[in-house]
């Protein structure tokens, strides 16, 4: 299997080799390379900025306490994002047990202040587009997890539906099944608040 290079150092997976060989310095470099696109996979799965924070920092840990269950050869980001849907998984777990929080509470707005010298145009596109970007958020948050997971893997992190299969252990068949009947929620939400398809 190819590695993952990242310019002209070592590929991920040969990080990880020395990871487990004992070289503790291998860890700084993954995260390095990939702190922010796990907190903006974690972000989309739970869409609260603070807790996506948290828990990468805790994705993290658990590469270095689970390094020994990476299997050579094995692609890097595949294994790591597996480990990041977990974490969200356990989290929301967690909050669904603790429903003192409204899904209004828990989610960012997202809404951006505008400048205060930008023209009452540019200020309606922006408070437009920044609702559009919270419905779109609303409506991914609102589908079951396992539609959400396979949603943000495909359609934000790039994933193939087979680097997907293998992140979230399940038949690449069973990815767009997910995959079909996100789509079609989404698609029902869109309608049912008035945006364009």
């Amino acid at each position: 299997m190819a590695t993952e290079e990242h310019g002209n150092g070592p590929g991920d997976e040969e990080l990880m080799g020395r990871l487990q060989g004992g070289d503790d310095r291998a860890l700084t470099e993954l995260m390095r390379r990939w702190e922010l696109p796990v907190k903006s996979f974690l972000y989309r799965l739970v869409g609260n900025g603070a807790e996506a924070e948290d828990l990468a920092q805790e994705v993290f840990v658990r590469v270095y306490t689970k390094r020994a269950t990476y299997r050579p050869g094995a692609r890097f980001s595949g294994w790591l994002f597996a480990i990041a849907a977990n974490q969200a998984r356990n989290r929301l777990r967690w909050w669904r047990r603790r429903p003192t929080l409204s899904l209004d509470d828990w989610l960012d707005s997202g809404r951006e202040v505008a400048d205060e010298m930008a023209s009452p145009a540019a200020v309606a596109r922006a408070r437009e587009e920044a609702e559009r970007r919270e419905a779109v958020q609303r409506a991914v948050a609102a589908l079951p997890l396992e539609q959400r997971t396979a949603i943000v893997l495909f359609a934000y992190e790039g994933k193939s539906m087979a680097e997907i299969a293998e992140i979230v252990g399940c038949s690449p068949k069973a990815v767009e099944n997910r995959l079909y009947r996100a789509r079609l929620r989404l698609r029902e939400q869109a309608g049912s608040i008035g945006c364009p398809q």
